[in-house]
């Protein structure tokens, strides 16, 4: 359709007398000739024209506006073919409208508006139109009205609208009244109205008749299937509520029935999405037509059970005040500085950019006791989140983690799913329990498994094998422990962000037993009332003589026991001492355990102190070498790997080729075995950084120098001498820091490790950073040989 402020193509130019009528521009409507209309007039001009309407001849021309008010009228914005009307009544109603209802008499062009006295006036030509009656004619006639029949009762249109059709003998009435009949837009109408050849604007209202007729049938379609539904729905509901009364009224409810209607209750109660309830409703459907004595009737229940309990919209508010968050962690632990700051980062970037943050998966990792089981419930404290947790230790069955299959006897969802439901939220925090520890064997790879539960990307639709539906984990905190990084899958590791928690220093472990261990010891062993308490040397006394760990859990377990001998004097009703002091440790202890502090007594020749990193978090290790009359071949024993045997060839290489500098007798290799043992034999030692510590043993040993007793050192060697870096430099420090070194000589490329460990070890150890062999033989040999027989 095509309207412009020229005249259309399919409009005769006609000679006709012009006249000056008062104009109503109207944005919403098209009045034809021959017809009533109602309208509602508004604007002030308007209503002026309908005064002058009025008190002259009561005609006034009308068009439809292409732009809406409150533009002006002018030529450009109305269309120039209108219609000539009578106006037969006016009535003013409230709010400053006037209702007038208008005869509609002929087409009419506008030449021409001006504004005068308040209205707008137009020049207008009458239009007639051109009618030939013919058998083609007759049959648009027919045909058209025969759509309209149809459209009729179809859409919701008067049946006064088809019968004044139906008496209209000239085509060119019977389109108009058709198309001022039918529901179209204003422009489909304007462009009826200028058509003035009868023939020419019936075929065009047969075209939008059929067009509106295959419109209304589709939507007719479309409301009698959503009818047919809505009918269903409220048909069984209805049904069932009637059978559900008469049940009850005769007390003959069976119990599948009473429990499918409770299941039923729990699935709207649920907020379960759309495709998860369709899936139960089928099943409640499927249980309720079975027999009871059915044995699929139990699977079926359970199935919908594990559905319906599930959380899937429940969910707890995050409590977001960061100096809430930071008191807690405070209060529950002590030291842990990185980590802490990693969950207030959490919360604070989570508090401003609300959803759209994605949940971290964080992985602490450390030795034994050092708090990382308890760091997760006090995050879930600081959180307000529920702590749910499962041990991943052991597993080996990938089902344990995505579940069995319905086709199985005794079939459930896996652990994630499991602990879902105990949780009750779709945000707890989930803590993942030695994910280190996870086998593999014939029964899958658990491991892989987990990739889809800690991948963002993935986990918003994790697949549980006896569910068979998505369910969401994106909304859960994941928080892995693991003791070692090396047994994680690499493609699991990716997905952790890892947070590493090194073993504590004395300093740490005595504030930590002071603050946390004893009262919580005090407490459970119910010696409130005694005001039992310990002095700093008696925890200082337990923490070196009597554990030797990385963590705190040994000396929990130390405490424990001597709470427990107080309480069994206080409960025997004897005296029972208020302080325990260092000489009470050994009273209730018995003798010491370990030996800390002495990694060498004295200076000696061929003995060197190392440092390692062990599942413990570190400790020191003796490198002790001795020569002996032979033909040049070297000895290796303490159960050392392949990495450390090499080692120890690399450093009886550059002992060698380095024997003139050193003043060694090069001679001295070709009749002389070399025996290097590193003690703790039970105990399986590799890698490469002990290299450094076997070159000082053997070169103090072929020079006579002794080690100094105060130094320890770690390095990789190479042939030419160089030292290579080595990783876990801060639990090695913390081991050489608690057996009293006093200087620790490690790689330079290891100086930024440092950063990390706590003041006082910075305060008291003097680290020496190193590049090459030289300057660790600098630090550790004393200058002076010494003779064989004072070795």
């Amino acid at each position: 359709m095509t309207t412009s402020d020229t005249i259309p193509q399919h409009i005769e130019d006609t000679t006709a007398e012009t006249i000056e009528l008062p104009l109503l521009a109207r944005g919403d409507t098209v009045v034809f000739p021959r017809m009533m209309a109602q309208l509602m007039v508004r604007s002030e001009r308007s209503q002026h024209a309908l005064e002058y309407a009025a008190s002259h001849d009561h005609r006034v021309v009308v068009v439809s506006r292409k732009t809406p008010p409150p533009a002006d009228v002018t030529m450009e914005n109305i269309y120039l073919i209108g219609t000539e009307a009578s106006v037969i009544r006016t009535l003013r109603v409230p709010e400053g409208l006037i209702n007038v209802w208008l005869q509609g008499e002929r087409r009419v062009r506008v030449s021409s508006v001006q504004t005068k006295d308040g209205y707008v006036s137009a020049m207008v030509e009458p239009l007639e139109d051109h009618v030939e009656m013919d058998n083609t004619v007759e049959a648009l006639m027919r045909e058209s009205l025969t759509v309209f029949e149809n459209c009729v009762n179809l859409a919701n249109i008067p049946q006064e609208a088809y019968i004044m059709a139906l008496n209209a003998d000239e085509p060119g009435v019977r389109a108009d009244l058709i198309t001022a009949a039918l529901d179209i837009p204003i422009e489909q109408r304007q462009e009826v109205l200028e058509i003035l050849d009868a023939r020419e604007r019936l075929e065009r209202v047969s075209l939008i008749l059929v067009k509106e007729q295959e419109v209304l049938e589709i939507q007719n379609k479309i409301h009698a299937q959503m009818q047919d539904e809505v009918d269903k729905t409220h048909r069984e509901f209805y049904l069932r509520e009637q059978l559900k009364a008469i049940q009850q009224e005769l007390g003959q409810i069976d119990p599948l029935t009473r429990e499918a209607n409770s299941l039923r209750e729990k699935m709207e109660a649920a907020g379960m999405p759309e495709e998860v309830r369709v899936r139960v409703q089928e099943e409640l459907d499927r249980l309720t037509s079975m027999p009871p004595g059915n044995p699929e009737v139990t699977v079926s229940r359970n199935y919908i059970d594990w559905l319906v309990n599930l959380p899937w919209s429940q969910q707890t508010e995050d409590q977001l005040n960061i100096a809430r968050a930071a008191k807690v962690l405070n209060q529950n632990h002590y030291g842990l500085s990185k980590v802490k700051e990693r969950i207030l980062e959490y919360m604070a970037v989570r508090k401003l950019a609300k959803d759209r943050l994605r949940s971290p998966i964080l992985c602490f990792v450390g030795p034994p006791g050092v708090g990382k089981t308890s760091l997760g419930r006090s995050i879930a404290e600081a959180l307000g989140r529920k702590f749910v947790r499962i041990s991943l230790g052991g597993i080996r069955d990938e089902a344990e983690i995505r579940g069995h299959r319905r086709t199985y006897i005794g079939s459930l969802p896996g652990r994630i799913i499991q602990t879902m439901r105990q949780a009750g939220t779709v945000n707890p925090l989930f803590m993942l329990d030695e994910i280190d520890k996870v086998g593999t064997d014939f029964r899958g790879d658990p491991s892989s498994a987990l990739l889809e539960v800690l991948d963002p990307e993935q986990n918003h639709a994790f697949s549980d094998h006896y569910l068979e539906v998505p369910y969401s984990l994106s909304k859960v905190l994941f928080i892995a422990t693991a003791n070692l990084l090396d047994t994680i899958l690499p493609a699991l590791r990716d997905r952790l962000e890892i947070i590493e928690l090194p073993g504590y220093t004395e300093h740490e472990k005595l504030e930590i037993a002071r603050n946390f261990l004893v009262p919580k010891q005090i407490k459970e062993h119910g010696l409130e009332e005694t005001g039992l308490n310990f002095t700093n040397a008696a925890l200082q006394s337990i923490i070196q003589d009597y554990t030797r760990e990385a963590g705190v859990r040994s000396l929990e377990r130390e405490i424990g026991s001597v709470c427990r001998k107080i309480a069994k004097q206080v409960a025997s009703e004897k005296p029972a001492p208020s302080y325990i002091t260092a000489k009470g440790v050994t009273k209730y202890l018995g003798p010491k355990q370990f030996f800390w502090g002495t990694a060498e007594l004295e200076d000696q020749v061929g003995v060197a102190t190392g440092v390692a990193k062990t599942a413990q978090g570190g400790d020191v290790l003796s490198v002790e070498v001795v020569l002996m009359e032979g033909k040049g071949n070297l000895i290796l024993t303490g159960q050392l790997g392949d990495v450390m045997r090499e080692s120890a060839q690399a450093a009886l290489s550059y002992a060698r080729t380095r024997a003139a500098a050193l003043g060694i007798d090069s001679k001295v290799f070709e009749h002389t075995d070399v025996h290097i043992h590193v003690p703790e034999g039970a105990v399986p030692k590799d890698g490469p950084s002990a290299g450094i510590t076997l070159a000082t043993a053997l070169i103090s040993a072929l020079t006579h120098r002794p080690v100094s007793r105060e130094v320890a050192m770690t390095g990789e060697i190479t042939l030419r001498g160089r030292v290579l870096p080595i990783g876990g430099l801060k639990e090695k420090a913390l081991a050489a820091h608690r057996a009293g070194i006093k200087t620790f000589i490690a790689p330079v490329k290891n100086r930024n490790d440092t950063a990390d460990l706590p003041a006082d070890v910075r305060r008291e150890v003097r680290f020496v950073f190193v590049e090459h062999m030289d300057q660790v033989l600098a630090t550790a040999l004393r200058e002076t040989a010494v003779s064989l027989q004072a070795v």
